[in-house]
């Protein structure tokens, strides 16, 4: 099998290369060697290559600066997948929790009725819709990190290494996921035609911002990343405004994706401990 992924300039994009099955072909493209939202460059891209299964990993991630960008936000995030799935060959789209508007108080299933709060859950959810009519799948997951490029987990560690406290959102609810095992996911879906559709994944588990924190905080301590804890403080989303609205509660109903793949995740505490480790390892 030959896959074409794209955005692997990115943090997932790495992840995917690392993992990739030997018996396929990866062709990786950072945004420099294929822009997603010129289609033109997607159309020749794809001609070139030929790959039976597109894994999109391009995402503008910057959800603050959307709101005062829409622009470019929607140019990847919305027209990106679009002229990816133009061409009928199978997309392996990933999307966000980011399009739920996080106001019921269990975890969000597949169809549940989809409300984002910021123009980057917009154009996410807007994306969406060309790959299902092409009947390609939606992954959505939410809060992913790694050792490669810029993530909570790194800015974290950046700020415990700096100041003598810090103050994290703690009434904000979802799940870290490790981008390592978000990757081994893709390529278990990407040969496994059969699932298609939206479906949810992160790593088992809940964490508000702040339970995130004073957890990275002691395991990179336990680690030696970090020579002491540094005392974490809890306060609400009123407390640290942003130019984009976030959900307050965006976990995701995981169940069925667990159920067709016949395994869950492992808790994320234990994922950002392995990630942690590797980072250590440099």
């Amino acid at each position: 099998m030959k896959v074409l992924v794209t955005g692997a300039g990115g943090q997932l994009g790495f992840e995917l290369q690392r993992t990739a099955p030997e018996r396929i072909t990866v062709v990786a493209l950072s945004s420099r060697d294929c822009d997603v939202g010129d289609a033109a460059a997607v159309t020749a891209v794809l001609r070139r290559e030929n790959p039976d299964l597109i894994i999109n990993a391009a995402a503008y991630t910057a959800v603050d600066k959307a709101e005062s960008d829409q622009a470019a936000a929607a140019r990847v995030n919305e027209a990106g997948p679009a002229n990816l799935a133009s061409h009928g060959i199978r997309v392996l789209h990933v999307s966000t929790d980011f399009v739920f508007d996080g106001s019921q108080g269990r975890p969000w299933k597949p169809d549940d009725a989809a409300r984002p709060l910021s123009v980057y859950g917009l154009t996410k959810l807007a994306g969406e819709a060309p790959v299902l009519a092409m009947g390609g799948l939606v992954l959505r997951t939410s809060w992913v990190y790694s050792t490669h490029g810029g993530n909570f987990v790194k800015t974290m560690l950046k700020l415990m290494a700096t100041r003598p406290a810090l103050r994290v959102v703690a009434d904000q609810i979802a799940a870290p996921t490790w981008a390592r095992g978000l990757a081994q996911v893709l390529w278990r879906c990407a040969q496994m035609p059969s699932i298609r559709g939206i479906q949810h994944w992160h790593d088992a588990g809940s964490a508000s911002w702040y339970d995130f924190a004073v957890a990275i905080g002691e395991e990179a301590c336990a680690t030696g990343l970090l020579p002491r804890e540094v005392p974490v403080a809890p306060i609400t989303t009123a407390d640290f405004p942003t130019p984009a609205r976030r959900p307050a509660f965006s976990l995701l109903d995981c169940a069925e994706t667990w159920r067709l793949l016949g395994e869950a995740p492992p808790h994320w505490r234990s994922q950002l401990r392995l990630m942690l480790a590797e980072l250590k390892k440099g």
